[in-house]
């Protein structure tokens, strides 16, 4: 059996955006910015898509700018409210310990530009205490940046309470919506947010293409220079196809929503209750404050990227956490942050579901994983030092 359960990673695109797909690349393949009839349709269709991806965030399509993908949208959200907030002398960002790195990576680079960079703690399920958020805004704030939701262990963030604080002291903010929007409902009016970053391909769109909500009013500066594209703020060309393709994947994640969710969430929380009888492992992130296909595992005394090779061998897709860094041997940031010890970090194992999984996938999972986890146990010294006593264990 094959099963794909790293839908965090990527998504299958859906029929309706790769039918969309085509058809705009091959009938409407004008440049939206010519002046010709073929330029003026490509135009209204690269329109229509900015309207619909903000109906479904409930914004005003003037605040839609289209990208490459998130990582671009979260990196021109907080350089430009970094950018406006030197100008009025405020050089302070909070942050939390387990954004993306798109986000950390951002600030890390504004941190050598002078920047002072504040990461809140999370508590042991993966939740930021707001009260905390509070008392690190200062006068001195130019943004505050929380995820949505966290690509690594799917703990869902009091945005909405963060962003009202902001609102009060006059504080921009900036929330990481990509492992959210398609599969939460995202309103950006009730989150009050300044910034919101999505990507297509996290929600049967393709590769290489994402959006960034910016409030009207906001302010918002290029990275890319050249040309006048997304009203003076994003240069080059529109990837048309891949643009349309993503409202039509948009539109239908929107209308499947209830549903879909319901579906996953039982694939999830059975899969939950057939991993945790496993020995000495533990579920990382709040058991019900998390993404609805979110399954994410610590298994103690072995190697997560042994039990991945393992897994894909017997045709289990899955990841140890975010895609963007499975080529590192560092455990995973965020599994260190609520509080993993470097030793179980490694063992760590993410599955992500949506709705194209079935229960006999999951009654596979269930059955593979832990026979693959004890192979690696027969074979680990590790283990066998905690079974002896020679190590206390952890989990």
């Amino acid at each position: 059996m094959q099963v794909y359960a790293d839908n965090a990673a990527t998504t299958k695109p859906r029929p309706a955006a790769l039918e969309t797909y085509v058809a705009t690349a091959t009938g409407t393949f004008g440049n939206p910015s010519s002046l010709h009839t073929p330029g003026q349709r490509a135009k209204e269709v690269l329109e229509d898509a900015r309207a619909r991806v903000a109906r479904a965030l409930n914004a005003e399509p003037r605040e839609i700018y289209f990208t490459s993908g998130g990582s671009e949208a979260d990196n021109q959200a907080i350089v430009s409210a970094a950018r406006a907030g030197a100008r009025k002398n405020k050089r302070r960002i909070v942050s939390t310990a387990i954004e993306h790195h798109a986000v950390l990576h951002t600030l890390k680079k504004l941190e050598e530009e002078g920047f002072e960079i504040v990461l809140l703690p999370v508590s042991p399920a993966g939740i930021v205490d707001v009260k905390e958020a509070e008392k690190a805004i200062g006068a001195d704030t130019c943004l505050v940046s929380v995820m949505l939701a966290n690509n690594e262990i799917g703990t869902i963030q009091p945005v909405k309470e963060i962003a009202a604080l902001c609102k009060a002291r006059g504080v921009l903010f900036h929330t990481d919506a990509v492992q959210a929007v398609g599969h939460l409902p995202v309103d950006v009016k009730d989150i009050g947010c300044d910034y919101l970053a999505l990507s297509a391909h996290k929600f049967g769109g393709v590769r290489g293409t994402g959006a960034l909500y910016c409030r009207a009013g906001a302010p918002i500066f290029p990275l890319i220079e050249g040309g006048a594209q997304e009203k003076n703020r994003r240069a080059g060309t529109e990837d048309l196809p891949a643009i349309a393709a993503m409202a039509a994947a948009l539109d239908e994640a929107v209308a499947r929503l209830p549903e879909a969710t319901k579906k996953t969430q039982a694939l999830r929380d059975m899969l939950i209750a057939g991993l945790e009888k496993v020995p000495h492992c533990a579920l990382n992130g709040d058991r019900t404050r998390r993404l609805a296909g979110n399954v994410s595992f610590c298994f103690e005394g072995i190697e997560g990227e042994s039990l991945l090779l393992l897994l894909d061998e017997a045709g289990i897709a899955a990841s140890s956490g975010s895609a963007c860094t499975s080529g590192s041997l560092d455990p995973s940031h965020v599994l260190l942050a609520i509080g993993r010890v470097h030793d179980v970090a490694h063992g760590s194992l993410r599955l992500t579901l949506n709705e194209d999984n079935t229960e006999e996938e999951v009654r596979y999972m269930i059955e593979k994983i832990p026979e693959t986890v004890n192979y690696l146990r027969g074979m680990s010294p590790v283990w066998r030092d905690l079974q002896t006593g020679k190590r206390q264990y952890i989990l």
